[in-house]
């Protein structure tokens, strides 16, 4: 190829060397897709479903978008990437030394200019200190070397040099430079404002794209027929995944089987997840659209709103076919999800304090309600102490490290 001097070799060194490839091409640049069409063109239309002739129409506008995660979801975070690729130079397993360097300059200086909630810092990853590395680690930001299906496909070559990654001071906007992709733009944040999520992305996209144009006359490689240009053809079109990390107690009983066949249906996938915080809960799952092109980023992003919220509804229905009228408690760490047990629910469900005539659903109601509670339980008057002491107790000494028979003394004496 003229970009990069790309090969169909090096295009198909995956599937020559593995034997677990499912598609096993990359693209080293632009030319590839044109150059060795008679080879990208039929997996590109077998893997995504397109027919020959389909074109590729991409929309970023926050507003088009109808609603958003409901309430009631336990979304615990959302996060939504898409790929780009700036003309004239190579793509990752092509991109010559010169090239890299030169785009992740041109990426510098675009970072440079970012304002308001996008402004924050560029780590490049040549000469990084031992301290910004396990910073950027423990925040799950870095990526690594050594993966076997980058280095046969000629994308990690040159490392670490002309690659980093940038965040913002929220850590809410992330940009790898130089990895699988030229740039993978990244919007995330705890919680399930999609759309707010979606606006952001929508703004940095535009942003970096202003700032490179201005620099270098150069835009973003958007073909008519293939939309957005990525080295791996999977990711073609909007090469963008938008998902959430979502309790799902009630598919969960119904089982994985299910789950997928119903994603499926709602055009969404489903996978497994390690939660934010305390690993694999059993019920957590990472949902995201399914397609990348022939559909338009907002088209996709509603898929998946719509989809989640079709799924929690359907949960709830088969929450109280399996758990009956025994609450979802969405902070699962929580005090509450260890001691409140449905034999406990159904002994004290039903009581009313003479006080106040609170219940235990009234007392939990932050823990059912809300993914973030450590504690998750309130009082509601004194009786609530007595009636529904039998989870109270074991919380209080948990939570405050005393024995069942532990007594306090209060001792208001200042001239002590």
């Amino acid at each position: 190829t003229r970009t990069s001097g790309f090969t169909l070799s090096k295009a198909i060194a995956c599937a020559v060397q593995f034997d677990d490839q499912h598609c096993g091409i990359y693209a080293g640049d632009g030319d590839s897709y044109k150059d060795f069409a008679e080879v990208f063109d039929p997996i590109i239309q077998e893997y995504h479903g397109i027919s020959a002739d389909s074109t590729h129409t991409s929309d970023m506008d926050a507003s088009k978008i109808s609603g958003n995660i409901d309430d009631d979801v336990p979304v615990k975070s959302t996060r939504i990437r898409v790929g780009r690729s700036i003309e004239g130079f190579g793509l990752s397993p092509g991109i010559t030394k010169e090239q890299r360097l030169e785009m992740e300059g041109l990426m510098k200086n675009a970072f440079a200019k970012f304002e308001g909630d996008l402004a924050g810092e560029y780590f490049p990853l040549t000469g990084m200190e031992e301290s910004v590395r396990q910073q950027l680690v423990d925040d799950h930001f870095l990526f690594m070397s050594g993966d076997k299906n980058l280095q046969a496909a000629g994308m990690e070559r040159d490392w670490p040099e002309g690659r980093g990654i940038f965040h913002n001071k929220d850590k809410t906007f992330l940009v790898w430079v130089n990895e699988e992709d030229q740039l993978r733009i990244i919007s995330m944040q705890q919680g399930g404002d999609v759309k707010g999520v979606f606006e952001r992305l929508a703004r940095g996209i535009n942003t970096v794209g202003e700032s490179v144009k201005a620099e270098s006359g150069k835009e973003f490689m958007l073909d008519p027929k293939y939309g957005y240009l990525h080295s791996c053809p999977t990711n073609l079109g909007t090469g963008m995944r938008a998902s959430v990390h979502v309790d799902l107690p009630g598919w969960t009983k119904e089982g994985l089987p299910a789950l997928k066949k119903r994603c499926e249906e709602l055009h969404l996938q489903p996978r497994g997840t390690r939660g934010e915080s305390g690993g694999q809960t059993g019920i957590t799952y990472d949902i995201s659209n399914k397609h990348r092109l022939g559909y338009t980023e907002v088209e996709l992003v509603q898929k998946m709103i719509d989809g989640v919220n079709t799924l929690w509804e359907e949960d709830k229905k088969l929450q109280q076919q399996y758990f009956g009228d025994f609450p979802f408690i969405a902070s699962t760490h929580s005090l509450v999800a260890k001691h409140v047990t449905k034999d406990k629910w159904d002994q004290l469900k039903d009581i009313k304090t003479k006080t106040s005539g609170f219940t235990l659903a009234k007392a939990i109601a932050c823990a059912v309600q809300f993914n973030n509670q450590h504690c998750g339980i309130y009082a509601g008057d004194w009786d609530s102490y007595k009636d529904f002491a039998a989870v109270f107790d074991p919380i209080i000494q948990e939570y405050h490290g005393i024995k069942p028979d532990a007594k306090h003394t209060s001792d208001m004496d200042s001239g002590k």
